[in-house]
């Protein structure tokens, strides 16, 4: 029993719990079908996929409707495909590569793969076929599981550069009868549901060591080519045991902080690809014994969220912010709703901030609960308890927005390295502006000799590069040597990072080392806190700070078409048509030269954009302008708008020449 007067930092090293276990991941969902047998375990939709295992493993939905398997349904699932698996061929150790966007078949192919001994491997949907080319070479994978013909396709004009014994489709296939070597999901379902044998499958589980790989995963890739980061069952397993115990149900805990456990729901639509949905969206709720959704995509959270009502979900500051526009857009549809909103907001940010908000301000945000906050969190289901933030950073505006609406956003931190969760702020004290404090038995420290003192922390603590060890930490980078060596010493795993570790143990994240800008005037620029404090700003869609050696920082900047559309009507002011004339047009520039002057004043006087370009395209995953986890690639963005970058800086480096 946890003492009443203990601390939830000592309390959560002292919480025990038939979940937290050092195991494979494997018995790990045994264990969890066995102790949640009755309970909901996944939910999906019915007019998204032509599924193969519908009606023949699990009933179809009906369009437009979510259903439900139970554990029990979902471990008999698992474990036929399994022994469909190994009677492919898998063996304890071979290596097989998952290739589909995220939803249900997703999960139960990875705990089949696992269960069966596979090191399971990772492509994102998106990828190209050079893409897919490399991501299944370079592990040397057996076999794929793709999602559907189209990403099928993509692999075979590549295989005769791969050693692919077999290739499995999660959709219905038409066209492929002569090949032995293709399936569908149904078939491989089927043969291991008449090959399975409870003793072979109970061996198969026990036959991976704790420190085997499970999984390899690649980085995002934003600085050169993907590195797989070798993760085993202890390191994902530690980290599920590491975050549970943050954010599972404590018995210190009060009834109205939120955790995670057998009655939350999650909803699922981050890439199952990536390491922070495979923890946070996937591993941890299983274990939990917790219900996950799987939503049609980013763009439809709105109505995904209105329909299955969840209590969290994992997600990225982009979409976030996407989210937090369509609210906006849908709230200020009149002039007066325009008012009546940003009063609201106004009202939410202030209370947040508050130390003590005294009964003016507990009746006004009554009020704005009641005209807006309680709108915006029925229009998520009206059960949010908990939502996560990760693979970038936040704007601790919005976030404080968030906070204040009453829809708590717990901002952390981690890397594909750390499987993922480094931190994460603990939802009994969460502190806006930070990524909370290490998770249980993660160490921290820094390398201060990256940095000069006071370039980039306004706050007390230590700066420098995070070094993070831990039971979580990767043991290095498939058959990369040299860069595990780089990133790997003692123990320690240099994240790259550039981090203030605060006297409260919570942790402000500043900026990735190699993107800090060194202006010629020798001061240290971080982009991201930059770009982040256009988050809320209505007019401006996206931002990249640029200016590496240059005198100034510039900008290029993305603006909001359609609140842009808005604000003209309600002056008078007729728009051309096209997005490139609206980033020429005067109207629009005074109204972004407004938002950039705003940004500013949060901004010492070398951090603030002396100049920026307007640009015409949004950066997506779609352009390759962004990762699939939606962090901006910009080496890619500079590259594709290098007129625009060039032009900020010409004047300068004419003035320059004239004064050599």
């Amino acid at each position: 029993m946890v003492r009443e007067t203990m601390g939830w930092k000592d309390a959560e090293r002292e919480f025990e719990s038939d979940v937290l276990a050092t195991e494979t991941l494997g018995r790990m969902f045994e264990k969890t079908v066995i102790r949640n047998a009755d309970a909901v375990a996944q939910q999906y939709q019915g007019h998204v996929y032509d599924r193969s295992l519908a009606d023949v493993a699990f009933p179809a939905a009906s369009d437009g409707k979510y259903a439900s398997l139970t554990y029990a349904k979902m471990g008999a699932v698992v474990r036929a495909l399994a022994a469909g698996f190994r009677e492919l061929g898998v063996e304890t150790g071979n290596r097989v590569g998952i290739f589909a966007q995220t939803r249900l078949e997703w999960a139960q192919t990875d705990f089949a793969l696992l269960s069966a001994g596979a090191v399971v491997t990772t492509v994102y949907k998106g990828s190209s076929p050079e893409k897919v080319q490399y991501l299944l070479d370079d592990p040397g994978a057996d076999g794929v599981v793709v999602e559907n013909e189209e990403l099928l396709e993509r692999v075979l004009e590549v295989e005769d550069d791969l050693d692919l014994e077999f290739l499995v489709s999660m959709d219905e296939l038409e066209g492929y009868d002569d090949r032995d070597d293709v399936y569908t999901l149904a078939d491989v379902y089927g043969i291991g549901d008449e090959a399975f044998e409870s003793d072979a499958y109970q061996r198969w589980l026990d036959e991976p060591d704790v420190d085997d790989l499970a999984s390899i995963i690649y980085t995002s890739g934003t600085t050169g080519q993907p590195k797989g980061v070798k993760l085993t069952h202890r390191n994902f397993r530690a980290n599920v045991n590491q975050v549970y115990r943050r954010v599972g149900p404590r018995p210190d805990k009060d009834e109205e902080t939120a955790s995670i456990d057998g009655d939350s729901k999650m909803v699922s639509y981050l890439p199952l690809a990536h390491v922070f949905e495979r923890t946070a969206g996937h591993f941890l709720p299983f274990a939990a014994g917790a219900t996950v959704a799987y939503a049609e995509s980013s763009e439809t959270l709105k109505e995904d969220f209105g329909t299955v009502q969840p209590t969290g979900a994992t997600s990225v500051p982009r979409v976030y912010e996407k989210i937090y526009d369509a609210i906006r857009e849908q709230a200020t549809e009149s002039a007066v709703k325009e008012r009546i909103f940003n009063w609201a907001t106004a009202v939410g940010r202030k209370y947040q901030r508050a130390d003590d908000p005294g009964p003016i301000l507990e009746a006004e945000l009554s009020i704005a609960d009641k005209l807006v906050f309680s709108q915006v969190k029925e229009a998520l289901g009206g059960n949010i308890e908990l939502l996560v933030s990760g693979g970038g950073t936040l704007s601790s505006d919005l976030c404080t927005l968030y906070h204040g609406m009453g829809l708590p956003i717990y901002e952390g931190y981690g890397l594909t390295e750390t499987a993922p969760v480094v931190t994460t702020n603990p939802p009994e004290e969460p502190k806006i502006g930070t990524v909370g404090p290490p998770v249980v038995d993660c160490e921290v420290t820094v390398d201060d000799s990256v940095v000069p003192d006071g370039e980039t922390a306004n706050t007390e603590g230590e700066t420098g590069e995070l070094l993070v060890k831990g039971p979580n930490v990767a043991e290095g980078y498939w058959e990369k040597p040299e860069a595990t060596d780089r990133a790997f010493e003692d123990g320690w795993f240099r994240t790259g990072d550039i981090v203030t570790i605060r006297p409260d143990d919570y942790i402000e994240f500043h900026e990735r080392r190699k993107q800090l800008l060194v202006l010629s005037t020798g001061k240290n620029v971080a982009p991201a806190p930059i770009e982040d404090a256009f988050a809320a700003r209505e007019l401006v869609e996206q931002c990249l700070v640029v200016g590496d050696g240059e005198k100034f920082v510039g900008a290029l900047i993305v603006p909001n078409v359609d609140a842009l559309r808005r604000r003209a009507e309600d002056e008078g002011i007729d728009l051309p048509d096209s997005a490139q004339e609206i980033c020429d047009h005067a109207w629009v520039r005074e109204r972004v030269d407004s938002e950039v002057e705003a940004v500013n004043e949060r901004f010492e006087s070398h951090e603030t954009i002396k100049e920026y370009r307007l640009i015409p395209i949004e950066f997506t995953d779609e352009n390759d302008l962004l990762t699939p986890t939606m962090k901006k690639k910009r080496r890619a963005i500079l590259d594709e708008f290098e007129a625009e970058l060039e032009s900020i800086y010409a004047e300068n480096q004419l003035e320059q020449t004239r004064t050599a």
